[in-house]
């Protein structure tokens, strides 16, 4: 139960994500989950390296976004040099 809720957080802060970073969207929802939680666990990683949280803490809402917009930028730009190549 806790892994579907995980994925249904993961797919609300990416489509969040999303919404935020400025630019055409390729790829669906199935895409938005992933950033998301990939965001997510890298705002964990990271607020752990950082000393923001201790181990078994998980990462708030703020920090998950944040790291979701990350991605959504990267996936951008990943994309982006993708499609200039063709």
């Amino acid at each position: 139960m806790h892994f579907l809720l995980f994925l249904v957080f993961g797919l609300v802060v990416g489509a969040l994500a999303r919404a935020v970073v400025p630019g055409k969207e390729p790829g669906g929802w199935l895409v938005s989950m992933g950033l998301g939680v990939g965001g997510a666990f890298l705002a964990g990683m990271a607020g752990r390296a950082l000393g923001l949280y201790q181990d078994g803490d998980t990462a708030g809402f703020v920090m998950s976004f944040l790291g979701a917009v990350v991605l959504v930028v990267l996936y951008h730009a990943v994309i982006r040099r993708r499609s200039s190549r063709a």
